[in-house]
C-alpha cells in the first residue's frame, strides 16, 4: 500500500498552497513551515479588535474576529486565490476545522443561532459554481453545533472584487446591495455573518444593515482575513 501511495504522489504530487514544496504524510494542504509563519491576528479579544474597530460607528455588532492579515504579496493571498479562483475547497474546509475550534475553546460565540455567509450575486455563483464561504462555513457550523443558513441573504448588485485594489480605490466603491428575503426567520435570533478577506467593511456593514431589518436581531462576524 505504501508503495502504492508513493507512486500516487509521483504523479499528483501533493504540495503545499504556499510554498510548492511536497508535503510530509502528516500534513495537510499547509507544511508546517507555512503553517507557522502566517500572519495571526490573536489579541484573544473579540470585543475589541481590529474587526470590530473597521465598524464601530458604522453598525453595531457583539462580538467579531479576523484570523490573519491580508497582505498585497505573501501566504495568506495564495490562500484566499486557491479558495475563490481555483475551486480549492480544501482551504474553506481547512480553516473551518482550525478556526472552529478556536472558537469553540474561547467559549464567546455560544448563543449564536445561524452563520450566514457573506453572498455571492447569481452571475457569480453561476460562473464561478460554488461559494467560497460554504465549507467554510459548514465546518463551522459542524463544531461549533450550529446551522448554516446559506439562502437568508441574497446579493442584488454585482461587484467587482475589492482584494487587490489600493486601499483608497476601495472607498469608492460602496454601492453593493443585499436583501434579506427571510425576515421573520432571524427575528430574535442571534447571527455569525462570515466573509473571506475584510477590505473597507463596506460588504460586511451592507449585509448587517439588511440582517438588522429583522426584529430584534443580533449580529457577530468571523472573517478568515482583513487587510491591514
Amino acid at each position: 500500500m505504501k508503495s502504492l501511495h508513493n507512486l500516487f504522489n509521483l504523479f499528483y504530487p501533493n504540495n503545499c498552497v504556499c510554498c510548492e514544496q511536497l508535503l510530509l504524510d502528516q500534513e495537510r494542504l499547509i507544511c508546517l513551515e507555512c503553517r507557522f509563519d502566517l500572519p495571526f491576528i490573536d489579541n484573544g479579544n473579540y470585543e475589541s479588535n481590529l474587526l470590530t474597530q473597521t465598524l464601530e460607528g458604522r453598525v453595531i455588532i457583539e462580538q467579531g474576529a479576523s484570523f490573519l492579515y491580508y497582505h498585497p504579496i505573501g501566504k495568506v493571498k495564495k490562500l484566499m486565490h486557491q479558495l475563490k479562483y481555483k475551486n480549492n475547497q480544501e482551504v474553506g474546509e481547512f480553516f473551518g476545522n482550525w478556526f472552529g475550534k478556536k472558537l469553540l475553546e474561547s467559549g464567546v460565540f455560544t448563543e449564536i443561532d445561524y452563520i450566514i455567509p457573506v453572498p455571492l450575486h447569481k452571475k457569480k455563483l453561476r460562473k464561478r459554481g460554488y461559494n467560497q464561504l460554504t465549507k467554510f462555513g459548514e465546518i463551522l457550523g459542524e463544531i461549533l453545533e450550529i446551522s448554516y443558513l446559506e439562502n437568508v441573504l441574497i446579493r442584488t448588485s454585482v461587484s467587482k472584487t475589492q482584494t487587490f485594489k489600493k486601499r483608497m480605490e476601495r472607498f469608492k466603491n460602496i454601492e453593493t446591495k443585499f436583501n434579506n428575503i427571510h425576515k421573520d426567520i432571524l427575528n430574535n435570533k442571534h447571527v455569525l455573518l462570515i466573509d473571506d478577506v475584510v477590505t473597507t467593511g463596506a460588504t460586511l456593514e451592507a449585509c448587517c444593515k439588511e440582517i438588522l431589518k429583522s426584529e430584534n436581531v443580533k449580529i457577530s462576524i468571523v472573517t478568515l482575513a482583513l487587510t491591514e
